[in-house]
């Protein structure tokens, strides 16, 4: 089983690319749905949240208000740190135990989608790391127009990770995400060739 690790700035379409490996065979463990999962309604992550960070976390309904924690986290390093010493762990356990399921069922390729693959120092443990890139400016626009944050908000949410240009740099594979779908389609083809072509890694 070929492990691979996927990550990407925030606005740079990690999430489309995954989508475009899922198409290719790779099977995707995603940290954001690992992330929602451990911190459903009912979780000890939930529980353990409103816990440290208050009730004002939670909607009406007692879901949590995702938003308003990641304005907190966002905002304040030492909340964000105490927020990922909460978190972190149960989605390590959570994906951990789905690649068991994959290694099992004997899934050729599996693909870890970690957006802070290179902040958490979980690059290590792959031989494989795929980053998608798209330039700050590019990322900042993206947030803007796509998901209504303000200029502000966009640069703050990327000032709270490694700068794109470092995780450039250490990425085994990038895949430039700046113009059309057909062009990150053939992007993502051609990584996958290679990819499906290395060597076998555990």
């Amino acid at each position: 089983m070929k492990v691979v690790g996927l990550t990407g700035g925030i606005g740079t379409g990690k999430s489309t690319v995954a989508v475009l490996l899922r198409e290719r065979g790779a099977t995707v463990i995603d940290a954001d749905e690992a992330t929602r999962a451990v911190q459903a309604p009912g979780s000890e992550g939930l529980r353990r949240l409103v816990e440290e960070f208050g009730s004002g976390i939670l909607t009406a309904g007692g879901e949590l208000d995702r938003a308003r924690l990641a304005d907190i986290a966002f905002r304040d390093a030492d909340a964000r740190g105490r927020l990922n010493g909460i978190v972190h762990p149960l989605v390590r356990e959570w994906m951990a135990d789905r690649q068991r399921q994959a290694a099992e069922r004997g899934d050729p390729v599996v693909v870890l989608d970690i957006p802070l693959l290179f902040e958490s120092r979980g690059a290590a443990a792959f031989q494989t790391v795929v980053l998608v890139y798209a330039p700050e400016e590019v990322a900042i626009a993206r947030l803007v127009e796509q998901r209504g944050m303000s200029e502000e908000q966009a640069r703050a949410r990327i000032a709270a990770q490694m700068p794109i240009e470092e995780k450039r740099r250490l990425a085994t594979h990038v895949i430039e995400n700046t113009g059309s779908l057909a062009e990150l389609k053939a992007r993502v083809d051609a990584v996958w060739r290679e990819i499906a072509a290395s060597p076998r890694s555990v």
